[in-house]
């Protein structure tokens, strides 16, 4: 019977201290995110371009794609603001795990392998800074499908931060039905080499 019992025990306790590290960082990060407008633009922005790419008309769909103008550069200079901020958090809090389960308190107490959320932030801003700024001259609509990828993987480290690879990974796919290899490929190739560098090298 113990031999039994002892195991789910010490597998209850370690679920209770997981949810707990998440719930922790989920303050944690909602605190960095609390003064700006982030969530509420992303929001605005994608709504956006679904209403502008349902359109076949360039009369119509043009005043869309110009009212959101503003709030893509608005969406920008917060991400930048944001990442601004992480980058002067301790080291320690701003640990990813890359462990499957038990992620957030892996994290935590196994910093061997993890990689570090600071660095990846200002790769999004990044990221995201170019898209809006679209050097390349890229039509309308492939900005905003690079803008939308360069917003899907900032969202899947939010998420992996918070919860698992895993978790964000699912989250993304449900909520976009897209997977976590076709947002890198929708990135920036800048993007993608950069993530691809901080995962090597963490």
């Amino acid at each position: 019977m113990d031999l039994v019992f002892l195991p789910a025990l010490l597998l209850a306790a370690l679920f209770l201290a997981n949810r707990q590290q998440q719930h922790q960082r989920i303050i944690w990060l909602a605190r960095l995110l609390q003064p700006f407008e982030i969530e509420k633009l992303m929001e605005q922005v994608s709504t956006g371009y679904l209403r502008a790419l349902g359109e076949s008309d360039a009369e119509r769909s043009d005043p869309i794609w110009n009212n959101l103008l503003g709030a893509e550069q608005r969406l920008s200079t917060q991400l930048g603001r944001l990442a601004e901020q992480v980058a002067r958090e301790d080291a320690t809090q701003a640990r990813i795990s890359r462990w499957p389960v038990a992620s957030a308190l892996a994290a935590r107490w196994l910093s061997a392998n993890t990689l570090d959320l600071r660095p990846l932030m200002a790769l999004h801003a990044q990221g995201v800074a170019e898209a809006v700024a679209n050097r390349e001259a890229l039509s309308r609509r492939d900005q905003a499908f690079r803008l939308s990828a360069e917003l899907f993987l900032f969202q899947h480290s939010c998420h992996w931060y918070c919860r698992s690879h895993a978790v964000a990974s699912a989250r993304l796919l449900a909520r976009h039905q897209t997977s976590h290899d076709q947002v890198l490929q929708a990135v920036s190739e800048r993007t993608r080499q950069g993530y691809r560098a901080l995962l090597a090298a963490s």
